[in-house]
């Protein structure tokens, strides 16, 4: 990876939160901005609906009339390595390898008028401004950095639903803020549907955004308040396709008109300030109505003291990251709070604070006894980041299982979420692993619903015939690699989701249901060769794909990976797996090879989120299907190389920099895979109450529990070279199992871990 400049944070506390302030110090937004990080650096509270952020630049997804490869660079809006900012806007996804969202995108300026982003090579051309990284600050919950065309000091803070900006200008009586409605990430022409704005006094303005995207149909509204009141404003309507325009066209709508629609629009507030002059501005969302906006803005932060507001959302922090605290080197907090800080951003709230949201039938509800949530990126974030919500969140994670339960309900297809966001399935990805997480929490007796309900959402969820090679996955055990490109790990993970619903059936005593997908869950088997000893596409007749390449990641049937990663994909039958494979020691070499491989360039040629430095041999740690695969040495019964390969992701694939993530953080997943491994255990398949013993790189660790109990976890002998466990005790007894139950977790109790510089192999 290519070394940035270090980076250095800054934090001043008040009183109030000066006791144990230490944790967040060592939360650095910045990681992961910069190479397939994709995470972004601004303001947002916990789990907020507003994540409000620097856009670096407004790259068109569409180029010529075909997808714009550049666009990917930017799924966050932020990219550390450029050298100007257009603006800030209020939504964002952390870590996606796909995009949206970038709304109601603010830009304070000075001097004539601009209307146009310009372009990054000549700031002049255009409102938007360079800036330095000097003059940077990124903390949990507050950013800040100078825009140097015009000697602006712009600072962002957030509560949940309201994004609050304070503006040092300069003396001017040409000072302008910028509300560029048209922007977006993976911006195309016509992804704007509607945009609507009502100007209902000199202090506020309200109105709503409707856009096409990978959301098809989001409507976002929000409420608009200026500190100061504007001397005038306008617009400027850039649509050109517009053949009807109706009886408005009676009035001179660019110049302090107070009623504006249509679909590209920017407008401008204007202002005279004096030198060094706070202008605050606070723009609240809903996914209601302009109304609720301004409930939201009232309720959330009243008045105008910004300090005040940054103290709040920093408490919440504070509080969130205290529910884990280690001892360990400097770069280690760094790395760790950091990861934490990355796993309560998503999922988001999404509702209002009166309990109202949009559904999927586009319909408003109210969310009773529960806490709607959206932004499920599902087949990430089931592996790592929701059983790690079970342990650390419940309560969240509980309310986000009633989300999906919603979801279900309202969506016409009846279904539990793949991927979704502001009343939107995107269908993005492979399986229906929700159906993991759900089973998952039940199992751990963390939903709080109706059991049963749940486990028929779970089965009407695996029986959608028409989707993605289901109906061929139940009538011949595989997905014929004629009818689907990723017929391999289609039927890889179907086969692991099935599990996960004979697991919950067998919890709710439904033998019937058990056996049954119990037989689903060894479908695994139906596309492994056992005659080269790998996962391979299978055709209609039932004869192996021919023409096959071990290492492609394109048209072998698989998604994001090659056989090598997938053959690796039975988290939820591993002691089978092994044995299909030729028992222990086959297996164990067969993992050794994976990681001491070399992957030809070839490899890199068409992947956009995978390079050298996100690969250990052939293991792509970057890209979540192989996250299980280092403790599979464990079943190998070589524990010792599950220690070593643990400490070796942990080193390589977590730096505290910019581009010091080894892939996308894909809405916490990595950070959670980071946070179980660097603490000694990791869910192997969730379903199970069952964590893998890894090797823990912190010093000491206490875990406060939900249940007003603690779990702590001490390692003696802790050192870089000392990765390897020389034994156990849990409570003060020699513990000798390479795993620990979630039970044993909850309960509370203490784990030590002994280290040494070599493997223990007794």
């Amino acid at each position: 990876m290519k070394k940035l400049l270090p980076f250095v944070l800054i934090l001043i506390f008040k009183t109030s939160i000066a006791q144990n302030s230490d944790l967040l110090k060592y939360v650095n937004p910045l990681i992961g901005t910069e190479k397939m990080g994709h995470t972004y650096p601004g303001a947002t509270a916990p789990f907020g609906a507003v994540q409000l952020s620097p856009d670096t630049d407004t790259i068109p997804y569409e180029l010529n009339g075909r997808y714009n490869p550049d666009v990917y660079k930017y799924c966050a809006g932020y990219r550390y390595e450029d050298k100007t900012i257009v603006g800030f806007s209020h939504t964002h996804f952390s870590g996606t390898g796909h995009s949206d969202l970038g709304d109601f995108l603010v830009m304070p300026t000075v001097g004539a008028l601009k209307m146009n982003p310009g372009i990054a090579s000549n700031t002049a051309t255009g409102f938007r401004s360079a800036f330095s990284h000097n003059n940077e600050t990124a903390e949990a919950g507050y950013y800040k950095v100078k825009l140097d065309d015009y000697n602006i000091i712009a600072e962002l803070t957030a509560t949940t639903r309201v994004g609050i900006h304070q503006y040092s200008f300069p003396k001017s009586n040409d000072a302008h803020i910028i509300l560029d409605l048209m922007s977006g990430i993976y911006n195309y022409d016509d992804k704007n549907t509607w945009i609507y704005v009502r100007v209902e006094s000199p202090t506020r303005i309200t109105g709503y955004r409707q856009t096409n995207g990978w959301a098809r149909t989001r409507t976002v509204y929000f409420a608009m308040e200026f500190s100061k009141p504007f001397k005038s404003y306008g617009q400027k309507n850039f649509e050109d396709k517009q053949v009807y325009k109706g009886f408005w066209r009676k009035f001179n709508q660019n110049e302090n008109f107070p009623e504006i629609a249509g679909k590209k629009l920017r407008m401008h507030f204007d202002f005279d300030t004096e030198e060094h002059e706070k202008i605050l501005v606070k723009v609240a969302l809903s996914p209601v109505s302009q109304t609720n906006a301004l409930l939201n803005l009232q309720t959330e932060a009243p008045g105008w003291d910004f300090g005040k507001m940054k103290e709040q959302v920093q408490e919440l922090w504070h509080k969130e990251l205290s529910k884990i605290v280690i001892q360990a080197s400097e770069e280690e907090k760094v790395n760790f709070y950091t990861a934490m800080y990355h796993t309560f951003i998503n999922p988001t709230v999404y509702m209002d604070v009166n309990g109202e949201y949009k559904g999927l039938d586009q319909n408003i509800h109210k969310a009773t006894g529960f806490t709607n949530y959206t932004t499920f990126s599902i087949w990430d974030t089931y592996r790592a980041l929701h059983p790690f919500f079970n342990i650390i969140q419940p309560q969240r994670n509980n309310d986000m299982i009633h989300s999906m339960m919603a979801h279900y309900r309202q969506f016409s297809m009846r279904s539990l979420p793949v991927w979704s966001h502001y009343a939107n399935e995107n269908w993005c990805m492979s399986g229906y692993h929700s159906v993991s997480v759900v089973a998952d929490a039940i199992i751990k007796g963390v939903y709080t619903g109706d059991a049963e309900e749940a486990l028929n959402a779970c089965i009407e969820t695996s029986n959608k015939r028409k989707y993605e090679g289901i109906g061929d996955y139940i009538d011949k055990g595989y997905i014929p690699a004629e009818k689907s490109g990723t017929s391999v790990s289609n039927t890889l993970e179907y086969a692991y989701d099935d599990w996960a619903i004979a697991q919950l059936a067998r919890k709710l005593g439904k033998q019937d249901i058990y056996e049954t997908y119990m037989k689903r869950a060894g479908h695994w088997k139906q596309v492994l060769d056992k005659s080269i000893g790998f996962m391979r596409p299978r055709l209609t007749d039932g004869s192996f794909k021919k023409d096959f390449d071990l290492l492609s990641t394109h048209g072998q049937g698989f998604i994001e990976g090659n056989s090598w990663n997938y053959s690796f994909f039975v988290p939820h039958q591993p002691v089978e797996l092994m044995q299909e494979m030729g028992g222990q020691k086959k297996f164990g070499a067969k993992l050794d090879t994976l990681f001491n491989m070399h992957l030809p360039d070839e490899f890199f040629a068409h992947t956009e989120d995978i390079t050298r430095e996100g690969i250990i041999g052939g293991y792509v740690h970057g890209n979540e299907p192989a996250h299980h695969v280092p403790y599979l040495y464990n079943t190998a019964g070589q524990p010792w190389k599950t220690q070593a390969q643990v400490r070796k992701i942990l080193e390589m694939q977590y730096q505290p920099k910019p581009d010091g993530l080894g892939g996308n953080d894909d809405c916490g997943q990595m950070s959670a895979w980071y946070i179980f491994s660097s603490l000694g255990f990791y869910p192997l398949s969730p379903g199970s109450n069952i964590y893998s013993i890894g090797s823990p790189s912190v010093n000491n660790a206490v875990l406060h529990l939900p249940n007003n109990k603690t779990f702590g976890i001490e390692v003696k002998n802790q050192g870089k070279g000392n990765v390897y466990i020389q034994k156990m005790t849990l409570d003060g007894k020699l513990y000798t199992e390479y795993s620990i139950t979630h039970e044993a977790i909850m309960n509370g109790g203490k784990l030590i871990f002994y280290m040494g510089s070599k493997p223990y192999k007794k």
